[in-house]
């Protein structure tokens, strides 16, 4: 008999231990499913507070969203979603913040090549004044240099290294113009040093063409005219058709301008000519 009660007893207590498990995975399941629920409607208020236009309250949504549940897949993308929001109305300081976080706690997502992308675009987007946003510019190029190098194959790619020559020009832009008022100063190593930097680094860029005919202007001013030469001579060798090019040749030769003028007078005659010959033909 005690070992019928002790059978029974057994049985019993692995009943209840049963009910007690299946019990807490229910309960469990239960509360996962819920938090679904209560994600999808913050991401999905939040999306809706986008579209209305009220970015702040859609990145508090979307913020929320994350933190009920760091381990739904939801949570990266309201995180992303969070940043676009600061971004979509310059929130840049914000976005950026936001964007590093994401690269931080989730630096294998499938979407991480859209999150550096983005603060490029951020550093990118804050260019006024190429004169004066010197740190914009240079961070810009140094994200932009990171999606390259980061994920070569991706879309983003492509529009980094488009936008990686704009920023060669901007950056040529301004060598320039320091260059130019150097030049107009009378400062003549600053300006040459300014236009070599164009020349040596922003080779492939609108500016280099005016950079060798500055240093053609600066160096036959200051009576280096072997030099001048040599500035006019690899101009003419890759920009003979330019129109630096016949301006460094008209301060070697002072009577081309002239040749040049009365040929344009010349032309312009037939020209008018030919428009009143037409009006009795």
């Amino acid at each position: 008999m005690k070992i019928n009660k002790i059978i029974s007893l057994i049985v019993i207590v692995i009943l209840f231990f049963s009910c007690t498990k299946k019990e807490q995975v229910k309960e469990s399941i239960i509360k996962e499913k819920s938090l679904n629920l209560q994600v999808l409607e913050a991401y999905k208020e939040g999306k809706e507070s986008l579209e209305g236009g009220d970015v702040l309250y859609a990145a508090k949504k979307f913020n929320e969203a994350e933190k009920l549940f760091p381990q739904s897949e939801w949570a990266p993308r309201s995180a992303l979603m969070a940043a676009y929001s600061y971004y979509a109305q310059d929130y840049y300081n914000d976005a950026k913040a936001e964007l590093e976080r994401f690269i931080k706690i989730y630096p294998y997502h499938q979407n991480l090549d859209y999150a550096y992308y983005l603060i490029a675009i951020v550093y990118y987007e804050q260019i006024v004044d190429e004169k004066k946003d010197t740190e914009s510019i240079i961070n810009a190029k140094k994200s932009f240099e990171s999606v390259v190098e980061k994920f070569p194959n991706s879309d983003y790619a492509i529009d980094a290294k488009f936008k990686l020559d704009l920023i060669e020009d901007l950056l040529a832009s301004k060598e320039m113009y320091v260059g130019r008022y150097y030049f107009e100063k009378k400062k003549w190593i600053a300006a040459i040093n300014r236009f070599r930097t164009v020349v040596d680094d922003y080779e492939t860029t609108i500016y280099v063409e005016e950079a060798l005919h500055r240093l053609v202007e600066v160096h036959y001013t200051l009576g280096l005219k072997e030099e001048a030469k040599k500035y006019a001579q690899l101009l003419g060798y890759n920009y003979q058709s330019s129109q630096w090019y016949e301006n460094s040749y008209a301060i070697f030769n002072k009577k081309y301008k002239k040749r040049k003028k009365a040929k344009l007078k010349k032309e312009n005659k037939k020209t008018i000519f030919k428009k009143l010959k037409s009006l009795f033909d």
